[in-house]
Protein backbone atom coordinates (compact mmCIF):
# COMPACT_ATOMS: atom_id res chain seq x y z
CA UNK A 1 0.00 0.00 0.00
CA UNK A 2 1.76 3.60 -1.05
CA UNK A 3 1.14 6.53 0.54
CA UNK A 4 0.77 10.04 -0.93
CA UNK A 5 1.81 13.58 0.42
CA UNK A 6 -0.69 15.76 1.16
CA UNK A 7 -1.17 18.86 -0.73
CA UNK A 8 -0.49 20.76 2.29
CA UNK A 9 2.54 19.23 2.61
CA UNK A 10 3.84 19.78 -0.89
CA UNK A 11 2.81 23.59 -1.44
CA UNK A 12 4.43 24.42 1.95
CA UNK A 13 7.98 22.44 0.68
CA UNK A 14 7.66 24.05 -3.01
CA UNK A 15 7.56 27.35 -0.54
CA UNK A 16 10.33 26.82 1.85
CA UNK A 17 12.72 25.01 -0.25
CA UNK A 18 14.30 28.60 -2.29
CA UNK A 19 15.07 30.07 0.98
CA UNK A 20 15.82 26.65 2.55
CA UNK A 21 18.46 26.48 -0.33
CA UNK A 22 19.66 30.00 0.08
CA UNK A 23 20.20 29.51 3.71
CA UNK A 24 22.63 26.49 2.66
CA UNK A 25 24.00 28.43 0.39
CA UNK A 26 25.00 31.47 2.43
CA UNK A 27 26.04 28.76 5.27
CA UNK A 28 28.43 26.89 3.11
CA UNK A 29 29.79 29.73 1.90
CA UNK A 30 30.77 31.08 5.13
CA UNK A 31 32.58 27.61 6.05
CA UNK A 32 34.86 27.50 3.09
CA UNK A 33 35.14 31.22 3.47
CA UNK A 34 36.56 30.94 6.99
CA UNK A 35 38.01 27.53 6.66
CA UNK A 36 40.33 28.71 3.49
CA UNK A 37 40.99 32.02 5.53
CA UNK A 38 44.60 31.97 6.94
CA UNK A 39 46.39 35.35 6.83
CA UNK A 40 48.22 33.87 3.66
CA UNK A 41 45.49 33.39 1.54
CA UNK A 42 42.91 36.05 2.53
CA UNK A 43 46.15 38.34 2.40
CA UNK A 44 45.44 39.67 5.65
CA UNK A 45 49.04 41.84 6.66
CA UNK A 46 50.82 39.69 3.83
CA UNK A 47 53.64 41.97 2.74
CA UNK A 48 52.66 41.26 -1.22
CA UNK A 49 49.25 42.06 -0.74
CA UNK A 50 47.35 45.13 -2.53
CA UNK A 51 44.09 44.15 -0.54
CA UNK A 52 42.93 46.67 1.84
CA UNK A 53 43.80 44.52 4.69
CA UNK A 54 47.15 43.44 3.57
CA UNK A 55 50.59 45.55 4.13
CA UNK A 56 52.31 45.45 0.56
CA UNK A 57 53.04 49.43 0.89
CA UNK A 58 54.77 49.42 4.68
CA UNK A 59 56.49 46.56 3.60
CA UNK A 60 57.75 48.41 0.51
CA UNK A 61 58.59 52.21 2.91
CA UNK A 62 60.20 49.50 5.03
CA UNK A 63 62.51 48.50 2.42
CA UNK A 64 63.30 52.06 1.12
CA UNK A 65 64.39 52.53 4.61
CA UNK A 66 66.88 49.90 4.40
CA UNK A 67 64.86 46.96 5.90
CA UNK A 68 65.11 43.43 4.60
CA UNK A 69 61.75 41.82 5.16
CA UNK A 70 61.41 38.24 4.85
CA UNK A 71 57.98 36.50 5.00
CA UNK A 72 57.54 33.11 7.23
CA UNK A 73 54.23 31.03 7.03
CA UNK A 74 55.60 28.65 9.12
CA UNK A 75 56.78 28.70 12.49
CA UNK A 76 59.82 26.37 10.83
CA UNK A 77 60.45 29.25 8.49
CA UNK A 78 60.49 31.57 11.02
CA UNK A 79 62.86 30.13 13.08
CA UNK A 80 65.17 29.49 10.46
CA UNK A 81 64.88 33.18 9.49
CA UNK A 82 65.06 34.91 12.48
CA UNK A 83 68.53 35.94 14.16
CA UNK A 84 68.51 38.96 16.01
CA UNK A 85 66.53 42.08 14.46
CA UNK A 86 62.98 42.56 15.05
CA UNK A 87 60.05 39.26 14.65
CA UNK A 88 56.52 40.41 13.59
CA UNK A 89 54.22 37.95 14.68
CA UNK A 90 50.71 38.82 13.11
CA UNK A 91 48.42 35.37 14.83
CA UNK A 92 49.89 34.31 17.95
CA UNK A 93 47.36 33.10 18.79
CA UNK A 94 47.93 30.17 16.49
CA UNK A 95 51.22 29.31 17.78
CA UNK A 96 51.89 27.52 20.27
CA UNK A 97 53.63 28.66 23.78
CA UNK A 98 56.66 27.01 23.38
CA UNK A 99 56.75 27.91 19.87
CA UNK A 100 56.33 31.97 20.94
CA UNK A 101 58.84 31.60 24.11
CA UNK A 102 61.61 30.17 21.52
CA UNK A 103 60.83 33.04 18.89
CA UNK A 104 61.31 35.48 21.63
CA UNK A 105 64.82 34.18 22.69
CA UNK A 106 65.90 34.69 19.40
CA UNK A 107 65.18 38.38 18.37
CA UNK A 108 65.84 41.26 19.74
CA UNK A 109 62.36 42.72 19.46
CA UNK A 110 59.07 40.88 18.68
CA UNK A 111 56.33 42.70 17.53
CA UNK A 112 53.07 41.11 18.78
CA UNK A 113 49.30 41.48 17.27
CA UNK A 114 46.29 41.32 19.30
CA UNK A 115 47.76 38.86 21.32
CA UNK A 116 45.09 36.93 23.79
CA UNK A 117 45.65 35.54 26.98
CA UNK A 118 47.31 32.18 26.19
CA UNK A 119 50.54 34.02 23.77
CA UNK A 120 50.74 36.51 26.71
CA UNK A 121 51.30 33.87 29.20
CA UNK A 122 54.12 32.55 27.05
CA UNK A 123 55.95 35.67 26.55
CA UNK A 124 55.03 38.41 28.70
CA UNK A 125 53.10 36.94 32.38
CA UNK A 126 52.91 40.71 33.27
CA UNK A 127 50.56 41.62 30.68
CA UNK A 128 46.89 40.40 30.28
CA UNK A 129 44.16 40.95 27.76
CA UNK A 130 41.25 42.84 28.85
CA UNK A 131 38.30 43.44 26.97
CA UNK A 132 38.20 44.88 23.58
CA UNK A 133 37.08 47.98 21.44
CA UNK A 134 36.40 49.43 18.30
CA UNK A 135 39.73 50.93 15.78
CA UNK A 136 39.79 55.04 16.54
CA UNK A 137 42.14 58.03 16.56
CA UNK A 138 44.33 57.67 20.34
CA UNK A 139 46.76 59.70 21.32
CA UNK A 140 50.10 58.15 22.59
CA UNK A 141 50.39 59.41 26.09
CA UNK A 142 53.37 57.73 27.10
CA UNK A 143 56.73 58.14 26.54
CA UNK A 144 57.57 55.19 24.01
CA UNK A 145 59.73 57.16 21.43
CA UNK A 146 58.05 55.43 18.65
CA UNK A 147 54.77 56.71 19.46
CA UNK A 148 55.62 60.14 20.94
CA UNK A 149 56.96 60.66 17.41
CA UNK A 150 54.18 59.11 15.53
CA UNK A 151 51.42 61.01 17.38
CA UNK A 152 47.79 60.34 16.92
CA UNK A 153 47.48 56.76 15.29
CA UNK A 154 44.12 54.44 14.60
CA UNK A 155 44.70 51.99 17.09
CA UNK A 156 42.07 50.05 19.89
CA UNK A 157 41.22 46.09 19.40
CA UNK A 158 42.37 44.42 22.03
CA UNK A 159 42.49 46.41 25.34
CA UNK A 160 45.39 45.26 27.93
CA UNK A 161 46.12 45.53 31.58
CA UNK A 162 49.99 44.96 33.21
CA UNK A 163 51.26 45.10 36.70
CA UNK A 164 54.74 45.37 35.12
CA UNK A 165 56.27 49.07 36.21
CA UNK A 166 58.56 48.66 33.64
CA UNK A 167 56.10 48.33 31.13
CA UNK A 168 55.20 51.32 29.13
CA UNK A 169 51.44 51.78 28.18
CA UNK A 170 50.38 54.04 25.15
CA UNK A 171 46.99 54.38 23.29
CA UNK A 172 44.59 54.06 26.01
CA UNK A 173 41.45 53.25 25.55
CA UNK A 174 39.27 54.68 28.51
CA UNK A 175 41.73 53.85 31.12
CA UNK A 176 43.52 50.36 29.32
CA UNK A 177 45.97 50.62 26.86
CA UNK A 178 46.32 49.59 23.51
CA UNK A 179 49.60 49.60 22.99
CA UNK A 180 51.81 48.08 25.52
CA UNK A 181 56.15 47.67 25.59
CA UNK A 182 58.29 45.62 27.72
CA UNK A 183 62.07 45.49 27.27
CA UNK A 184 64.00 43.17 29.61
CA UNK A 185 67.46 41.35 29.85
CA UNK A 186 65.83 39.39 26.91
CA UNK A 187 64.55 41.81 24.59
CA UNK A 188 61.99 43.85 23.85
CA UNK A 189 58.62 42.97 23.50
CA UNK A 190 55.34 45.28 21.77
CA UNK A 191 52.36 44.51 21.85
CA UNK A 192 49.51 46.11 19.68
CA UNK A 193 45.53 45.69 20.05
CA UNK A 194 45.15 45.88 16.49
CA UNK A 195 46.11 45.50 13.36
CA UNK A 196 45.09 48.81 11.71
CA UNK A 197 47.96 51.13 11.68
CA UNK A 198 49.58 48.40 9.20
CA UNK A 199 47.47 47.99 6.67
CA UNK A 200 47.26 49.41 3.38
CA UNK A 201 43.55 50.57 3.99
CA UNK A 202 45.03 52.66 7.13
CA UNK A 203 48.56 53.48 6.45
CA UNK A 204 47.89 56.79 5.62
CA UNK A 205 46.06 57.90 8.11
CA UNK A 206 47.36 59.87 11.25
CA UNK A 207 50.59 58.85 12.63
CA UNK A 208 49.84 55.27 11.54
CA UNK A 209 52.86 54.97 8.60
CA UNK A 210 55.40 57.05 11.21
CA UNK A 211 54.32 54.53 14.06
CA UNK A 212 54.60 51.29 12.35
CA UNK A 213 57.77 52.56 10.29
CA UNK A 214 59.58 52.80 13.75
CA UNK A 215 58.04 50.16 15.73
CA UNK A 216 59.19 47.77 12.74
CA UNK A 217 62.05 48.99 11.19
CA UNK A 218 63.82 49.42 14.95
CA UNK A 219 67.03 47.04 12.99
CA UNK A 220 67.80 46.21 9.94
CA UNK A 221 66.27 42.70 9.87
CA UNK A 222 62.88 42.16 9.57
CA UNK A 223 60.94 38.80 9.71
CA UNK A 224 57.64 38.83 8.72
CA UNK A 225 55.82 35.59 10.82
CA UNK A 226 52.12 34.87 9.52
CA UNK A 227 51.00 32.13 11.37
CA UNK A 228 48.65 29.73 9.40
CA UNK A 229 46.10 27.01 10.53
CA UNK A 230 47.98 25.26 7.74
CA UNK A 231 50.66 24.69 9.17
CA UNK A 232 51.54 20.99 9.72
CA UNK A 233 54.03 22.52 12.68
CA UNK A 234 50.69 23.74 14.56
CA UNK A 235 48.37 20.84 14.06
CA UNK A 236 48.52 20.07 18.22
CA UNK A 237 47.97 23.69 18.67
CA UNK A 238 44.46 24.07 16.53
CA UNK A 239 41.95 25.79 17.88
CA UNK A 240 37.97 24.09 17.12
CA UNK A 241 36.49 25.53 14.09
CA UNK A 242 33.46 27.21 16.20
CA UNK A 243 36.51 29.07 18.23
CA UNK A 244 37.74 30.69 15.35
CA UNK A 245 34.36 32.28 14.86
CA UNK A 246 34.10 35.52 16.80
CA UNK A 247 31.48 35.20 19.29
CA UNK A 248 29.28 38.53 17.75
CA UNK A 249 29.40 36.54 14.15
CA UNK A 250 28.00 33.35 15.75
CA UNK A 251 25.57 35.38 17.53
CA UNK A 252 24.51 36.72 14.11
CA UNK A 253 24.27 33.83 12.45
CA UNK A 254 21.69 32.14 14.33
CA UNK A 255 19.28 34.92 14.76
CA UNK A 256 19.68 35.22 10.55
CA UNK A 257 19.43 31.84 10.57
CA UNK A 258 16.03 32.04 13.09
CA UNK A 259 15.06 35.09 10.44
CA UNK A 260 15.07 33.48 7.64
CA UNK A 261 13.25 29.98 9.03
CA UNK A 262 10.51 32.44 10.33
CA UNK A 263 10.12 34.42 7.03
CA UNK A 264 10.16 31.16 5.30
CA UNK A 265 7.72 29.55 7.37
CA UNK A 266 5.36 32.89 6.43
CA UNK A 267 5.66 32.78 2.98
CA UNK A 268 5.26 29.14 2.67
CA UNK A 269 1.56 28.61 2.06
CA UNK A 270 1.20 32.54 0.09
CA UNK A 271 4.68 31.36 -2.30
CA UNK A 272 3.20 28.72 -5.32
CA UNK A 273 5.74 27.14 -8.14
CA UNK A 274 7.84 29.03 -9.88
CA UNK A 275 5.94 29.88 -13.56
CA UNK A 276 8.06 30.77 -16.33
CA UNK A 277 6.72 33.45 -18.72
CA UNK A 278 7.13 33.21 -22.41
CA UNK A 279 9.02 35.71 -23.83
CA UNK A 280 8.39 37.31 -27.48
CA UNK A 281 11.88 37.73 -28.38
CA UNK A 282 14.99 36.46 -25.75
CA UNK A 283 18.29 38.83 -27.28
CA UNK A 284 21.38 37.29 -26.17
CA UNK A 285 23.94 39.70 -24.28
CA UNK A 286 26.81 39.51 -26.56
CA UNK A 287 24.43 41.19 -29.30
CA UNK A 288 23.47 43.57 -27.16
CA UNK A 289 27.07 44.79 -26.05
CA UNK A 290 27.94 44.91 -29.93
CA UNK A 291 25.03 47.06 -30.41
CA UNK A 292 26.06 49.47 -27.70
CA UNK A 293 29.42 49.45 -29.25
CA UNK A 294 27.95 50.10 -32.40
CA UNK A 295 26.22 53.31 -30.84
CA UNK A 296 29.59 54.72 -29.01
CA UNK A 297 31.39 54.45 -32.79
CA UNK A 298 28.51 56.49 -34.40
CA UNK A 299 28.82 59.10 -32.08
CA UNK A 300 32.21 59.29 -32.10
CA UNK A 301 32.39 59.26 -28.30
CA UNK A 302 35.85 58.31 -27.76
CA UNK A 303 36.43 60.53 -25.13
CA UNK A 304 33.89 58.99 -23.16
CA UNK A 305 35.40 55.47 -23.95
CA UNK A 306 38.83 56.74 -23.19
CA UNK A 307 38.22 58.12 -19.86
CA UNK A 308 36.40 54.60 -19.12
CA UNK A 309 39.93 53.08 -20.00
CA UNK A 310 41.53 56.06 -17.79
CA UNK A 311 39.44 55.13 -14.78
CA UNK A 312 39.28 51.81 -14.68
CA UNK A 313 43.49 51.23 -15.15
CA UNK A 314 43.53 54.23 -12.57
CA UNK A 315 41.56 52.24 -10.42
CA UNK A 316 44.10 49.19 -10.42
CA UNK A 317 47.06 50.82 -10.10
CA UNK A 318 45.75 52.94 -7.19
CA UNK A 319 44.95 49.24 -5.90
CA UNK A 320 48.14 47.85 -6.93
CA UNK A 321 50.44 50.67 -5.45
CA UNK A 322 48.41 50.74 -1.83
CA UNK A 323 47.04 54.23 -2.50
CA UNK A 324 43.74 55.59 -1.81
CA UNK A 325 40.70 55.40 -3.94
CA UNK A 326 40.57 59.39 -3.52
CA UNK A 327 44.34 60.04 -4.08
CA UNK A 328 44.76 63.32 -6.13
CA UNK A 329 46.31 63.04 -9.69
CA UNK A 330 49.16 64.18 -8.90
CA UNK A 331 50.18 61.85 -5.91
CA UNK A 332 49.26 59.46 -8.30
CA UNK A 333 51.48 60.25 -11.43
CA UNK A 334 54.09 60.89 -8.82
CA UNK A 335 54.30 57.07 -7.30
CA UNK A 336 53.63 55.40 -10.88
CA UNK A 337 56.41 56.90 -12.20
CA UNK A 338 58.61 56.26 -9.24
CA UNK A 339 57.94 52.41 -9.87
CA UNK A 340 57.61 52.74 -14.02
CA UNK A 341 60.68 54.54 -14.61
CA UNK A 342 59.45 57.32 -16.54
CA UNK A 343 58.41 60.97 -16.22
CA UNK A 344 55.66 62.33 -13.90
CA UNK A 345 54.59 64.59 -17.03
CA UNK A 346 54.71 61.76 -19.36
CA UNK A 347 52.46 59.14 -16.85
CA UNK A 348 50.32 62.00 -16.01
CA UNK A 349 49.52 62.32 -19.46
CA UNK A 350 48.57 58.85 -20.29
CA UNK A 351 45.94 58.75 -16.60
CA UNK A 352 44.60 62.64 -16.69
CA UNK A 353 45.70 63.56 -20.35
CA UNK A 354 43.17 65.27 -22.61
CA UNK A 355 41.07 62.93 -24.89
CA UNK A 356 41.93 61.09 -28.26
CA UNK A 357 40.26 62.99 -31.39
CA UNK A 358 39.98 59.65 -33.52
CA UNK A 359 40.07 55.91 -32.80
CA UNK A 360 43.03 55.51 -33.75
CA UNK A 361 44.35 57.45 -30.91
CA UNK A 362 41.45 55.78 -28.50
CA UNK A 363 44.21 52.51 -29.39
CA UNK A 364 47.05 53.98 -28.29
CA UNK A 365 45.62 55.48 -25.60
CA UNK A 366 44.82 51.60 -24.90
CA UNK A 367 48.08 50.62 -25.98
CA UNK A 368 50.05 52.92 -23.37
CA UNK A 369 47.61 52.53 -20.06
CA UNK A 370 48.53 48.78 -20.70
CA UNK A 371 52.34 49.33 -21.33
CA UNK A 372 52.12 51.57 -17.48
CA UNK A 373 50.40 48.66 -16.02
CA UNK A 374 53.02 46.05 -17.19
CA UNK A 375 55.88 48.34 -16.07
CA UNK A 376 54.35 48.72 -13.00
CA UNK A 377 53.61 45.45 -12.58
CA UNK A 378 56.98 44.28 -13.20
CA UNK A 379 58.99 46.54 -10.69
Amino acid sequence: MSTSVSPDLRRIWRGVRIPLALLLLIVLTGLVLVLSRGDQTSGQLEPGSYEPGGSRALAQLLGRQGVDVHPAHTIDEALHQVDGGTLLVSAPDLVPGNGLAELRRRVAHLVLIAPGPEALRAVLPTVTAGGSGDVQTLQPDCTVGSAVAAGSASLGGVRYRTTDPSARSCYRDGEDPTFVQVADRTGTVTVLGTSAPLTNERLADEGNAALSMRVLGDHGRLVWYLPSPADPALEGHQKPFFELIPAGWRYGAVMAGIAVALLALWRARRLGPVVREPLPIVVRAAETAEGRARLYRRGGATGHAAETLREAARARLRSRLGLPGDADPASLAETVSTRAGRAPAEIGAVLHGPPPVDEAGLVRLADELDRVEREVERS
